[in-house]
């Protein structure tokens, strides 16, 4: 029982991915051309902001494997969306404990942008664990 549909998953995971890379390359380019200061503290963060555009690649690449029917997409894609998932929840954990009282507001609004992008990255998973994703994706 597929949760949802591979095409939809492909284009979704692949849009996403995209525009998070471009996004991210265009604010790395603008701090990179906002000062010495600037570039000393991008120069700081050079191997987070590599790591970040690794999963973002993924991201990408498994989205364009399942548009394309490739086998090697679904654990591409899998391993993204846990990497994803991950960074998510080390991220809020760390907004939390850095917050001041009261913390109430920030973890409701972090619960309501972490639990749909779980949820979609659980179905995903699944899907692609599916029998029907495991024939279309050989």
């Amino acid at each position: 029982m597929e949760l949802l549909p591979l095409a939809l998953i492909g284009w979704l995971y692949t849009l996403v991915s995209g525009a998070a890379l471009a996004i991210g390359a265009w604010l790395v380019a603008g701090v990179h051309l906002g000062g010495a200061e600037a570039r000393r503290q991008l120069a700081a963060r050079t191997l987070d902001d590599t790591m970040l555009f690794g999963i973002w690649i993924l991201g990408l690449a498994g989205g364009i494997g399942v548009l394309l029917g490739k086998g090697w997409s679904r654990p591409v894609l899998e391993l993204f969306c846990w990497a994803l998932m991950v960074l998510l929840a080390l991220s809020a954990w760390s907004r939390l404990r850095a917050a001041t009282s009261p913390r109430t507001t920030l973890a409701l609004s972090l619960a309501l942008f972490l639990i749909p992008v779980f949820v979609l990255c659980a179905a995903t998973i699944l899907t692609l664990r599916s029998e029907g994703a495991l024939r279309a994706l050989s």
